[in-house]
């Protein structure tokens, strides 16, 4: 009896639990345990097909007259027919920014702001969209296969995806876009109790000269030749940058640099030194913040210097499995615009709780881009030598070195990175594949810097660097290939031999490519590209006979891209869904606004919560706890 008595307690008290379960799930997505799940990532961001990104602006052209103020001005965008208006856009970029004009073109870069007019207005919550215009990069996929790369390697990068941009309905190119690191990014993956941010950077153009004043280019750029027109502190750097057999050879840790022991043309701070104890000292890092910037968060950063510095607590001041991560792919990458590069920028720095960590930005040089001309140096490039001068000047990258224990788990990384990129489904087979779903954009684009056949020599060439570059690192790893500049000094016949690649052909910051430049606009200031540059087309002759090897595996890619180039003939034909939903964008953005698909939501409704793509997970698991409550229940109660 007393059983019976008390049952109706036993079954108010499991459903009461089961209720309290319940509840508490539902909250669990409000709590921060991490990194934020955004709409924006399986939106924008999914890389199996090439986005479409309408600009509709009134004043396109007086926009592109001012692009190098880098002003923002008001447009509405149309992604993937989501419509969003009273955005705010401008054209972005350091050297690349001139060098569009110096290249005849006004096929800048941009960069989105969708908050920029309205606090809290987002695309499925990214606040901030970079989109690059691919520029020096015959390949059209440097940055993408960096990032990439990067975040499968576990190191936190931007998330990014190939777009065709129009503007006013009128066909623009082919872009990356790319998620800016920013607010979004910080709360997609830290969560919103994320740490600070800072893009060290002593100067608009590259690093700094010593900390001075912030500089900006010539006006006029750099002309035809942008070697010959730079400061005087910078000539020669770039071609400092590939080292040979003959020259003097670095220590371990270090390759060979500027001559004159120019150990890199950024400041101290930039090169995360440890100066003293003021704020004001770090005026590179602090002013550069990309978060709210606090008398204790620079006390704490600067702490983490000078522990750094010192080489003491080295697991609580660095993130050490992520920045070996880093490390590793970006020296596979072999990208000298970088903090391990001469010019100590192109980085972001990530503290939290005293802990730093590096993020990966800006790889349209990488593969020996930045001012190389020596193949066989890039691709054997030593993985214990990974930067530029001395290697007392980069502490981020010292310590590692200065320990076998970290240099175990830093070559044991770069194992782990081999076995991912070698083989089937590797890094050629993914280089291939991105080639393919872009051929057909790259044909019809009226504004790119290169030729159809020059990103075909592109392809080409970045294959067989990479295999050539992973074969050189396995080497190095096994000892049959020297891994610092002494020992390659001492032992240059173990390289491997690259002469018959011409860096050039995957573009350089001398020159992007040709292109046909068939923008209307833009004719008569781009002539056939291949006829200006002709101190490089006479060394591209037959891309089939350059790469021999590579040819027989990649024919004709636009007969490759047969059945992609088939379902791309023109935009207006492709789009049926939207074709007759979206006339003359001139037109239709009128003071009543832009048309967007039929039941589309408004920019207000576009906007995603943080943990909003979860709500159904936690909702079936809730309900999932509370049936088990209920049957307990009733089996009692009987």
């Amino acid at each position: 009896m007393a059983t019976h008595r008390s049952i109706d307690r036993i079954c108010c008290a499991a459903l009461a639990l089961a209720l309290l379960t319940a509840i508490l799930f539902c909250s669990a997505a409000h709590f921060d345990t991490g990194g934020v799940a955004y709409g924006y990532e399986t939106r924008l961001f999914d890389t199996s097909r090439v986005h479409t990104i309408d600009i509709v602006m009134d004043d396109w052209d007086d926009f592109l007259e001012t692009c190098e103020n880098e002003a923002y001005q008001s447009c509405s965008v149309i992604i993937d027919n989501d419509a969003c208006k009273n955005v705010a856009i401008r054209a972005k970029g350091n050297t690349s920014l001139s060098m569009v004009s110096a290249y005849g073109n006004d096929r800048y870069s941009f960069k989105i702001e969708f908050d920029h007019y309205e606090a809290g207005n987002t695309y499925y919550g990214l606040d901030k969209l970079c989109l690059n215009n691919l520029i020096q990069d015959n390949t059209c996929m440097k940055d993408y296969l960096a990032y990439t790369l990067m975040r499968e390697a576990g190191v936190p990068s931007p998330l990014c995806s190939y777009v065709y941009l129009t503007v006013n309905g009128e066909d623009w190119g082919l872009y990356l876009a790319v998620e800016a690191i920013e607010d979004a990014f910080l709360t997609r993956v830290y969560g919103k109790d994320h740490g600070s941010l800072y893009k060290p950077d002593s100067m608009d153009f590259g690093g700094g000269f010593g900390g001075g004043p912030r500089e900006k280019m010539p006006d006029g750029g750099f002309g035809d030749d942008p070697a010959a027109e730079m400061p005087d502190e910078m000539s020669g750097v770039p071609f400092a940058l590939s080292f040979s057999n003959g020259r003097e050879a670095g220590e371990r840790g270090q390759r060979d640099g500027p001559p004159d022991g120019f150990g890199g043309m950024g400041s101290s701070d930039v090169k995360l030194q440890y100066i003293d104890d003021d704020p004001d000292s770090y005026p590179n890092i602090f002013d550069n913040a990309k978060t709210e910037v606090t008398s204790a968060g620079q006390a704490r950063l600067i702490a983490s210097l000078k522990k750094l510095g010192e080489g003491t607590d080295l697991e609580n001041t660095v993130d050490t499995d992520e920045v070996i991560r880093y490390l590793v792919v970006h020296n596979f990458l072999c990208n000298d615009d970088s903090y391990t590069g001469a010019m100590v920028h192109n980085y972001y720095l990530y503290e939290k709780d005293g802990q730093l960590s590096m993020l990966p930005w800006d790889y349209n040089l990488s593969f020996g881009g930045f001012g190389g001309s020596d193949a066989s140096a890039a691709v054997n490039s030593p993985i214990d030598s990974p930067v530029t001068g001395s290697l007392d000047d980069r502490p981020m990258a010292a310590w590692i070195f200065s320990d076998e224990a970290y240099l175990t788990r830093y070559h044991a990384c770069y194992e782990t990175f081999l076995l991912a990129a070698e083989g089937s489904g590797g890094l050629s087979d993914r280089i291939s594949r991105t080639a393919e779903q872009i051929t057909p954009y790259i044909e019809t684009d009226p504004t790119k810097f290169c030729t159809l056949e020059e990103f075909q020599t592109g392809v080409g060439t970045l294959l067989e660097f990479c295999r050539l570059r992973l074969d050189s690192i396995r080497g190095q790893l096994d000892g049959s290939i020297p891994s610092t500049s002494e020992g390659q000094q001492e032992n240059g016949s173990a390289l491997i031999d690259a002469s018959d690649i011409q860096l050039s052909d995957m573009g350089s910051m001398h020159r992007g490519g040709g292109g046909n430049g068939q923008n209307p606009k833009n004719t008569a200031k781009r002539p056939d590209w291949a006829a200006v540059n002709s101190e490089t087309a006479a060394e591209r002759p037959d891309w089939a006979a350059v790469n021999a090897e590579t040819a027989a595996e990649q024919p004709d890619w636009a007969a490759v891209n047969a059945e992609t180039a088939a379902k791309r003939p023109d935009w207006a034909a492709t789009n049926s869904e939207t074709a007759a939903e979206r006339p003359d964008w001139a037109e239709a953005n009128s003071e009543n606004g832009i048309p967007t698909k039929v039941g589309s939501p408004t920019p207000q409704e576009i906007r995603q919560t943080a943990g909003q793509g979860n709500a159904w997970l936690w909702l079936a698991i809730s309900s999932a706890v509370l049936l088990a409550g209920l049957l307990f229940a009733a089996k009692f109660r009987r």
